[in-house]
């Protein structure tokens, strides 16, 4: 009965993203006013083969006076050469390499941030994440919304995009059809209090409010945290009237399972009751469940057949508004990653270890990032842990 009642609760899940989703931001605003200078913090590692296309984006907008400077941990950085290339091919942009080098905190990109934070010349500070790939007219739209005071930081939507392959194919499908649903939802029940690593922007004086990116230097989710340090200002988190698209490369299915795991452990650690909760989007592995248990009866047949049903419908609803195109030949890969989903969900709940890109972490009740290889020697110094910890708030 469990089961079924949660299928039951999945079905009216799913069909509140169905009803909700024409909410989505998806449209630029007319050209605004709102147009302060802007500087651009862009970290990067590595080159996927997309890095090009991506950062090229963020150099070709159409607003007045911008810097884009991007940050690397070491000058023997692959990404290097992307962004030299860059440089020379757009001398009339106010472009900059900078090596960042040894990391203040647990999280390497957030080490970065405030090595690039402190450099740059604006008092509009934007970050965004590598694999991210946007219009034209993005930063007008991300901009504006700061011209009300009330409003401490701007962040926005994000659509897979995938790069080929199956692996890559999964994880857009876990963007646009549980991810975006499940702020889509959230956003309706609740007031924004977090943000995503899509787009961050806000203010310099905000910023320095909740001490500047080293506040969040230790933690794994600080596009999370900022969100939340920042609406204890009694200022505002909002959703910017556009969607970017994140460019989905994952080369085979052990990268998107490590990936996926870090970021169900993530919500899971910020926002336990919310993730444990979710456990009714999967609807379609729970009734498989209660029909494998149960047999088929009439009750466990009709609940699945209307978890396909809605679940299939919100895929289609999901794709018309971020303006993607659906293909039938995928509608087989619905069940798949709903159960590789689920599998995850129940796999967050059983460790506190991630792993982010070669190095790996344990993940204390608070969010913050332990390196596995020195768990011993934190252990025998509690004087060094105190002073991480001191460091991270």
């Amino acid at each position: 009965m469990l089961l079924l009642g949660l299928g039951v609760l999945s079905s009216l899940y799913w069909l509140t993203v169905i009803l909700c989703v024409r909410q989505v931001p998806d449209r630029v605003p007319s050209r605004n006013t709102h147009t302060p200078p802007v500087s651009v913090l862009k970290p990067v590692l590595n080159d996927d083969g997309q890095l090009y296309a991506n950062l090229r984006s963020f150099c070709e907008q159409d607003y007045p006076s911008y810097e884009i400077l991007f940050g690397v941990r070491s000058p023997d950085d692959p990404a290097v050469a992307v962004v030299e290339r860059l440089i020379r091919e757009l001398p009339h942009r106010e472009l900059s390499c900078v090596v960042t080098g040894a990391p203040i905190g647990s999280n390497r990109k957030v080490s970065t941030l405030e090595v690039l934070g402190h450099r740059a010349r604006h008092d509009i500070l934007l970050v965004a994440d590598a694999d991210m790939r946007v219009g034209r007219d993005y930063l007008r739209a991300v901009v504006a919304p700061l011209a009300d005071p009330s409003v401490g930081l701007v962040t926005c939507l994000y659509r897979g995009v995938p790069t080929g392959g199956f692996a890559s194919t999964l994880g857009a499908m876990f963007i646009n059809e549980w991810f975006i649903p499940g702020v889509v939802v959230g956003t309706r029940l609740a007031r924004l209090r977090n943000a995503f690593g899509a787009t961050l922007v806000c203010r310099r004086e905000v910023l320095s409010s909740i001490k500047g990116f080293a506040a969040l230097a230790d933690y794994l989710a600080d596009d999370y945290m900022m969100g939340e340090l920042i609406s204890r200002q009694d200022l505002r988190v909002v959703l910017a009237p556009c969607l970017v698209s994140n460019v989905v490369v994952e080369r085979n299915l052990r990268s998107l399972f490590l990936h996926e795991l870090r970021w169900a452990r993530t919500f899971r650690t910020v926002r336990p009751l919310p993730y444990a909760c979710s456990v009714v989007t999967h609807g379609i592995p729970l009734t498989c469940l209660a029909l494998a248990i149960a047999g088929p009866t009439p009750v466990t047949v009709t609940a699945l057949l209307a978890n396909v049903l809605l679940r299939c419908t919100a895929r289609m609803a999901v794709s018309r508004y971020l303006g993607l195109p659906l293909r039938w030949s995928t509608t087989w890969l619905v069940p798949v990653r709903d159960v590789l989903s689920f599998a995850l969900w129940g796999l967050s709940f059983l460790g506190r270890q991630v792993q982010w890109g070669n190095e790996r972490f344990n993940v204390d009740a608070e969010g913050r990032l332990h390196p596995v290889a020195a768990a011993g020697k934190a252990a025998a110094s509690p004087q060094a842990s105190a002073r991480s910890s001191a460091r991270a708030r």
